[in-house]
């Protein structure tokens, strides 16, 4: 006859052999689970979202820390970064007032490239200065204030050549100002900056120059003040 106590001990042997490997897999299952926790906690490093900001290689989001350790901000950097609000807090005005004022409608193009341009600069010019601590103006120049009122007083074909040789003027300049910094600043949010700076003046200079009222004496006095005689 079997033996049953023999065949019992065998099973229990098993079965106990079987709860042991399976809490064994259980156990490291849950120590890989609360690992994967722990990366992805709220608070821990890896889980953190950016607070502002992208790299200039792929555009991809980084820390604001990571940003504003990323060189030091010159004197000069801060100037830019002054006088692209101020020109959008005349510019973007002047761009307006080219939609009532104007009576060419290649200058009533050159306002719109104008509000549009400047509309997306001032926000980036807020956003970089606060990360960087740098003190914006809240109102254009005394002098670009001036330019406005010279603008509201005019209409129709005054109003166009006025505007054109204002305006690009301003740009000449400080298409200049740009070069110089984006080729000596050492700070990532400034060198975008300038990046992007430079391609909406290029963008509004050549605007200007289709309407074929800019006066060769504007280029020339451009010429002069960037590039002073020695």
């Amino acid at each position: 006859m079997p033996d049953h106590r023999g065949m019992t001990a065998k099973v229990r042997a098993r079965t106990i052999l079987v709860v042991v490997a399976t809490l064994a897999v259980l156990g490291v299952g849950s120590v890989l689970v609360l690992k994967a926790s722990a990366q992805t906690a709220p608070g821990s490093t890896q889980a953190q979202v950016p607070a502002y900001g992208h790299d200039m290689a792929g555009m991809q989001p980084v820390s604001a820390a990571g940003i504003a350790g990323a060189g030091p901000v010159t004197e000069l950097d801060k100037t830019f970064l002054v006088k692209v609000r101020q020109a959008g807090l005349w510019e973007m005005p002047a761009g307006e007032l080219a939609q009532t004022h104007a009576s060419s409608e290649a200058v009533k193009r050159a306002g719109l490239h104008l509000l549009d341009g400047h509309a997306h600069l001032d926000q980036l010019v807020r956003e970089d200065a606060k990360l960087l601590g740098v003190q914006l103006p809240d109102q254009a120049s005394a002098e670009q204030q001036g330019w406005v009122r010279q603008l509201t007083a005019a209409q129709g074909l005054e109003f166009d050549r006025l505007f054109t040789n204002l305006l690009r003027a301003s740009h000449g300049k400080i298409f200049a100002t740009i070069a110089e910094v984006r080729a000596g600043t050492q700070n990532d949010v400034i060198r975008r900056h300038a990046t992007q700076a430079n391609q909406t003046v290029l963008d509004h200079m050549t605007v200007l120059e289709d309407t074929g009222l800019v006066d060769p004496k504007t280029i020339a006095d451009v010429a002069k003040a960037v590039n002073p005689p020695k």
